[in-house]
């Protein structure tokens, strides 16, 4: 029951973590570029909105880590 929580907050956080880093600018004007067009359409373009992605990412990734070595544990 625990094992479950845990994994499905771990998809929740893997699903967010992949949406944050697609939607964050790219340094390009590549194929990364024309992705990160979604986030100026959604959101205008901003630089507030990059920084505010590149902490969400952080956060983000620091609980998809702390989920998994839980799940890991739990195994």
């Amino acid at each position: 029951m625990v094992k479950t929580i845990f994994l499905i907050l771990q998809f929740i956080s893997a699903l967010g973590l992949i949406f944050t880093v697609l939607m964050q600018e790219g340094k390009s004007a590549g194929l990364s570029g024309s992705i990160a067009g979604g986030a100026d359409m959604i959101f205008g373009k901003k630089k507030g909105v990059d920084e505010l992605f590149a902490k969400i990412t952080a956060y983000l990734a620091a609980l998809f880590l702390i989920f998994t070595l839980v799940v890991s544990l739990l195994s």
